[in-house]
């Protein structure tokens, strides 16, 4: 064999080395394995929260599968447009028909992910190609709306303080009230022994 041969069979062997490494490499980043077996779920939202493919799924905090992909469609029992998910299990993996499916994040600003909580022990399982109804996670936005009402209703209750209005703004802004709270404590404190002597009942 001469060397150009040689020379090109080398780069051959070599080209293939690296098709096989980026293989490797792609699968693994997209966690597929071919050697993995399992079946597929589908879970339906009214609000997916921003869920997309290859999100992790689990069971019980523990990694079982992935999001395989989501699409909209149109539920004619319910008359109302949602989001699918179709999630690929793990084979052996056992889902309850009454376990809770939810999208939860990974931290305050982590990945998405399909969350399942499991249902009640000899519950029947979901099968392949199973429909299971998700639990819509809260809009970001509707938590916002939630913590300016409740900044609104704080300040109204300050506000209310302030200007001495109910029993703990009068101790706030009445240094009457105050002394004599402050006195009748002094009072319990030296003499404890007021708290147990009941008045005599009149006859």
């Amino acid at each position: 064999m001469d060397d150009s041969k040689t020379f090109e069979l080398k780069v051959g062997v070599f080209i293939l080395i690296g098709v096989a490494i980026l293989f490797i490499m792609v699968f693994s980043i997209g966690d597929i394995n071919l050697s993995k077996t399992g079946y597929k779920i589908k879970v339906q939202f009214q609000f997916a929260s921003g869920i997309g493919p290859s999100a992790p799924v689990r069971l019980a905090g523990v990694g079982i599968g992935q999001v395989q992909g989501i699409q909209i469609i149109h539920d004619d029992k319910d008359n109302k447009t949602k989001a699918e998910l179709t999630a690929w299990i793990n084979d052996g993996i056992k889902i309850e028909e009454d376990a809770v499916v939810t999208i939860n994040t990974l931290g305050l600003l982590g990945e998405k992910y399909l969350e399942i909580l499991p249902g009640t022990p000899g519950k029947p399982t979901i099968g392949t190609n199973g429909v299971i109804v998700g639990k819509d996670p809260i809009p970001m936005e509707k938590i916002t709306e939630n913590l300016a009402t409740l900044s609104d209703s704080v300040k109204v209750i300050v506000d209310r303080l302030k200007n001495g209005e109910g029993t703990i703004g009068k101790l706030l802004t009445d240094d009457a009230m105050y002394n004599n709270l402050e006195a009748f404590t002094a009072d319990i404190k030296k003499h404890p022994w007021k708290l147990l002597n009941k008045p005599r009942e009149e006859r």
